[in-house]
């Protein structure tokens, strides 16, 4: 099969990448992607950063092996720890990963309070402290680990008292008033997004990385000639490393 119609890998570390395979989707529907989710190994946000790393890079390379014309590292923790040395593996395809949303959030209003939803891993990874130095003269920063949160997306809990007590608790010392914006710091959390926009209030804009990530994709895809010449839609492969998760994964997918 010729380079440019091969479908492009999209990795994350259980269901929660979907929310970026749908933009990917909505943006290139003549793409076809192949989704792999490591729900067997979830969550990566807990694991220390050598592990992360050893399962993104062997997940990664299997997908490869299928034959694959660029990269999605879908995953805010497997972004963090493996991202440099994927790039540095394959050189002739487009690597992308994503990052929290904190440009946009910023540009929200001049001297923002942003707060930054991310697993514990990823508030500590040095990435993304690095992005969060990078604004901190133009808005407050204030990171915030969710330990579980991404738990209620891998066991299809998108709403209901149980996940609604368990935003309240969590979010409840910045319910008062003074946060301009949340970063959704994982891909899990676009699918709690109405929930917690319900915890914080109306007036708090909500923003994820999707969207950006996707965009980086095509411009990329573009830049190397490797945008599909074919007219019919693409198609998605779902895998994953608990195949009972892949009925969610197509859910997840026309939310």
């Amino acid at each position: 099969m010729e380079k440019r119609n091969l479908p492009v890998a999209v990795f994350d570390s259980g269901v929660g990448g979907v929310s970026v395979l749908r933009e990917l989707v909505k943006l290139m529907p003549l793409e076809d992607f192949f989704y792999f989710g490591d729900s067997l190994h979830a969550p990566y946000g807990t694991k220390k950063t050598e592990e992360v790393r050893e399962l993104t890079l062997e997940n990664i390379k299997r997908m490869a092996r299928r034959g694959i014309k660029g990269i999605v590292v879908a995953c805010n923790t497997a972004t963090s720890a493996a991202i440099t040395l994927l790039r540095e593996q394959y050189t002739d395809i487009p690597v992308v990963g994503i990052e929290p949303a904190l440009k946009p959030a910023v540009m929200e209003k001049e001297h923002a309070r942003v707060l930054v939803l991310a697993t514990p891993m990823t508030v500590h990874a040095g990435k993304f402290v690095s992005l969060m130095e990078r604004f901190a003269g133009r808005a407050t920063m204030i990171p915030l680990g969710c330990p579980g949160l991404m738990e209620f997306v891998e066991a299809g809990k998108l709403e209901g008292e149980e996940l609604e007590r368990y935003l309240k608790k969590l979010l409840y010392p910045y319910l008062s008033g003074g946060i301009d914006a949340v970063v959704l710091g994982c891909t899990h959390y676009p699918f709690l997004r109405n929930e917690i926009q319900k915890v914080m209030g109306p007036g708090v804009h909500i923003l994820d990385g999707s969207q950006g990530t996707a965009r980086e994709l095509r411009r990329r895809l573009a830049a190397m000639d490797l945008l599909t010449d074919r007219q019919r839609p693409g198609e998605v492969i779902f895998e994953e490393s608990i195949p009972e998760k892949i009925p969610l994964c197509r859910f997840l997918l026309g939310c």
